[in-house]
C-alpha cells in the first residue's frame, strides 16, 4: 500500500507491505537503482548504508514491544530509506506506529511550520527519525515501571513472584538491545554520507540524529543495570529464605530424630518391665515431650532460628 504526503517542496512516499509493482513505479518515478528496488521487497537481517549518485539507501531496526508484537512474529520491525534531494521513501512489512502519527502532521501545515523543516529531504528524515526515537523511549519508560514494581514487591516479600517477571523484563531489554544493535554504525556512516550529500549546513541535524539514539542507549544501559542489582537482590532474598528453611527443617528432624528412636525401641515386640501400667506409659510419653522442649529451648537460647 502506497500513502503519499507533499509538504512543500517534499514528497514522502511510504509503503506498507509493498508489491513489485508499487516497487517498479518508484523505481522509475525518482530513478532508483535495481539493487535498491530489489532489498525494498524483501526483509534485511542487518542495517546499512547504501550510497548512490542521486540518493542514500538506509536500513534500520526498530525495536517491538511485547504487547503489540504479532502472534509468533518477531521483536524488531524493519525500515528501509530511501533519502533523495527533495523526497524521502519508508518501506516496512506491518504498521509502524509512529509513522502513522508523523503522518498526522502532513495533516496540519502549522506543525510542520514550526517544526523549522528546511527546503531538503534530509531535514524530513532527520524528524522521522526523532520520532521513532520517541517512541522506542516510551517504550523504555513503560520498562522503567515494570523495574519499580519489581523493586516495590521484592521488598513486599514476594521474591518467589518476581522471578518469572525479572525474566520476562530482561527478555524485553535483550530484544530491544539487539534491535538497536547495529544503529551507532550505521548512523556513524549516515553522519558522513549526509554531510557529503546535504551540505554541511545539515551537520547539527546529523550530529542530533545520533544524539537521540545515544538517549535510548543510555537508558537501555540503565535499565540493564537496574534489572541486574534487583535480580541479584531477589536471588539472595530468596537463598536467605531458602537457607532459614533448611536449617528450621534441619533443627525440627534433629529434634525428632531422638523421639523416633525411642518410639522405635518401645515399639519392638518385647517386654519392658519397667512398662507395666498406664502410668508408667504415660511417664515415657511426657519424658520425651520434656526432652524435645529441652533441645528446643536449647536452639532458642543458641538462636539458630
Amino acid at each position: 500500500m502506497i500513502s503519499k504526503y507533499a509538504y512543500k517542496k517534499l514528497t514522502w512516499i511510504d509503503l506498507e507491505s509493498p508489491t513489485k509493482e508499487e516497487v517498479l513505479s518508484l523505481m522509475q518515478e525518482y530513478a532508483i537503482p535495481e539493487l535498491v528496488g530489489e532489498e525494498l521487497i524483501t526483509p534485511t537481517l542487518r542495517s546499512k548504508v547504501d550510497v548512490y549518485g542521486n540518493l542514500i539507501y538506509l536500513i534500520l531496526h526498530f525495536p517491538i514491544h511485547p504487547k503489540n508484537r504479532k502472534k509468533n512474529g518477531g521483536a524488531e520491525q524493519e525500515i528501509d530509506f530511501v533519502i533523495g534531494q527533495n523526497f524521502i521513501i519508508t518501506t516496512h512489512y506491518e504498521r509502524i506506529d509512529p509513522l502513522h502519527e508523523f503522518s498526522k502532521m502532513f495533516n496540519v501545515n502549522s506543525v510542520l511550520d514550526r517544526s523549522m523543516m528546511g527546503e531538503h529531504a534530509g531535514f524530513l528524515f532527520y524528524y522521522i527519525i526523532r520520532e521513532l526515537y520517541k517512541y522506542s523511549l516510551t517504550q523504555l519508560e513503560e520498562v522503567n515501571e515494570s523495574l519499580r514494581d519489581i523493586e516495590k514487591n521484592i521488598f513486599e516479600g514476594r521474591e518467589g513472584e518476581m522471578v518469572e517477571t525479572i525474566s520476562n523484563v530482561n527478555r524485553t531489554l535483550l530484544d530491544f538491545k539487539q534491535a538497536i544493535r547495529f544503529h551507532a554504525e550505521t548512523l556513524k556512516s549516515f553522519e558522513t554520507a549526509g554531510g557529503q550529500f546535504f551540505g554541511t549546513q545539515f551537520s547539527y541535524y546529523l550530529g542530533a540524529m545520533t544524539g537521540e539514539y545515544n538517549k535510548i542507549q543510555n537508558m537501555l544501559d540503565g535499565h540493564k543495570e537496574i534489572l541486574n542489582d534487583l535480580r541479584n537482590t531477589n536471588d539472595s532474598l530468596l537463598s536467605s529464605k531458602t537457607n532459614d528453611t533448611m536449617k528450621k527443617l534441619t533443627i525440627m528432624n534433629f529434634i525428632i530424630l531422638p523421639l523416633a528412636l525411642l518410639t522405635g525401641v518401645f515399639g519392638m515386640n518385647m517386654n519392658f518391665v519397667f512398662i507395666k501400667t498406664t502410668t508408667d506409659f504415660t511417664v515415657v510419653v511426657g519424658a520425651m515431650l520434656l526432652i524435645a522442649v529441652l533441645m528446643f529451648l536449647y536452639f532458642k537460647e543458641k538462636r539458630w532460628f
